[in-house]
C-alpha cells in the first residue's frame, strides 16, 4: 500500500505553478470517492481550492460534494485572530497602566517577519487537533516551496523557543517565591498558558513527524528549476526529520502527442525524467500526463482524480 492511501494527514508542497493545488484536489477528490471522509486545507495565500471547485471556500468547513470539505485559510485573518488571542491572554496578568503599552508592542510584533506563519501554524494545529478525528483524511494544499519548509519546520523551533520561555518563567517564579513570599509556591498563569501551548506544538510535533500518520508530498514538472528546488526541499526537510516519500511529476509529454515541436520537447523530457528517475530514487514517483485542456471544471477535476488513482492503485500493486 503506498504512503498516500495509508497516511491519514498529506502535505502537498511544491515550487509554484507546477500543479500544486490541482493535484492536492485530486487527491482530495479521489479519497473522498473512495468512501473516504475529507477535508482538503489551503494555506496558500493566493488561494485556488475555491476556483478549481467553483465554490466559495471560506475559513470553517464548506462542503464541496459527497464526502468531501474544504478550507481556505485567510492568513491575514488568522494573523488578527492570532494577534487577539495574545491580547486576550494577557487580560488580568498586565498592570492596567501597562495595557495600552504592552498591546503597542505587540501590534508592532505583529508586523515581523515570521509573524504571518506563526498564526498559520496556529490554525493549523487547530484544524490538526480539532478534526482529525471528524475526518478520514486530511490533505493540505500548502504555498510555494519556502513557505512551506518554514511551516512545516516551525513546531521545532517554537518548541525550542517556548522551552527557553518556560524555564525563564521558572526562574523568575522560584526567586519570587524564595524572596517574597516566604517560601510559599506563587501561581504563575503566564507559565501556565506557555505550558499549554507547549503542549500542543509536541502534540502536533509528534503527529507531523510520525511517518505512520503523517505523508510528505512534492509535486514538480519535468524542467530544470522544479527540479533542483524538489532537490533542496528534500534535502531541507530531511534535517527536520521530514521525510519526502512521495513525487507527483505532473504534465508528462503523453505518448499520442504528435508534432516535430513536441518530439524535440519530449527528447528533453526525456532527460529530465531520467534524472529525476535517478536523483529520487528514495521517493514513490506518480508520472500524470499533461492533459489537453486546463483542469478548469469538476468535470476535468474527475479525470485528473481517476487516473492519479489508477496510478496509485498500479502502483500499490508492485
Amino acid at each position: 500500500m503506498t504512503a498516500i492511501h495509508s497516511n491519514k494527514i498529506l502535505f502537498v508542497g511544491g515550487k509554484g505553478g507546477v500543479g500544486k493545488s490541482t493535484s492536492s484536489a485530486a487527491l482530495a477528490v479521489a479519497s473522498a470517492r473512495s468512501g473516504h471522509k475529507t477535508l482538503v486545507v489551503s494555506t496558500d495565500p493566493a488561494h485556488n481550492l475555491g476556483d478549481i471547485f467553483h465554490k466559495e471556500i471560506k475559513h470553517e468547513k464548506t462542503k464541496l460534494q459527497e464526502n468531501l470539505w474544504g478550507i481556505e485559510v485567510n492568513p491575514e485573518r488568522e494573523s488578527k485572530r492570532y494577534i487577539q488571542g495574545v491580547k486576550d491572554n494577557l487580560q488580568g496578568l498586565v498592570k492596567s497602566r501597562m495595557v495600552e503599552e504592552v498591546h503597542r508592542q505587540i501590534d508592532m510584533a505583529s508586523a515581523s517577519p515570521g509573524a504571518d506563519e506563526a498564526a498559520l501554524f496556529d490554525r493549523l494545529i487547530s484544524i490538526i487537533l480539532e478534526e482529525a478525528d471528524q475526518f478520514d483524511k486530511i490533505v493540505f494544499d500548502t504555498a510555494p516551496t519556502g513557505h512551506t519548509i518554514r511551516l512545516l519546520t516551525l513546531p521545532e523551533l517554537m518548541s525550542v523557543w517556548i522551552d527557553g520561555m518556560l524555564e525563564r518563567r521558572k526562574k523568575i517564579t522560584d526567586n519570587y517565591t524564595e524572596l517574597l513570599n516566604d517560601g510559599d509556591p506563587v501561581d504563575d498563569p503566564i507559565y501556565e498558558v506557555l505550558q499549554k501551548r507547549k503542549e500542543k506544538f509536541t502534540a502536533v510535533r509528534d503527529i507531523i513527524l510520525d511517518s505512520r500518520q503523517t505523508g510528505f508530498i512534492f509535486v514538480l514538472i519535468p524542467e530544470r528549476l522544479p527540479i533542483l528546488e524538489t532537490k533542496q526541499a528534500i534535502k531541507q526537510l530531511a534535517q527536520h526529520a521530514l521525510h519526502v516519500k512521495t513525487l507527483i511529476v505532473n504534465k508528462v509529454l503523453p505518448e499520442h502527442a504528435d508534432g516535430a515541436f513536441l518530439e524535440k520537447r519530449r527528447k528533453q523530457e526525456k532527460n529530465y525524467l531520467d534524472e529525476i528517475d535517478y536523483e529520487f530514487k528514495r521517493q514513490q514517483t506518480i508520472k500524470v500526463p499533461l492533459f489537453e485542456e486546463d483542469v478548469s471544471d469538476m468535470d476535468k477535476l474527475s479525470i485528473f482524480a481517476d487516473h492519479l488513482s489508477t496510478l496509485l492503485k498500479e502502483d500499490a500493486a508492485k
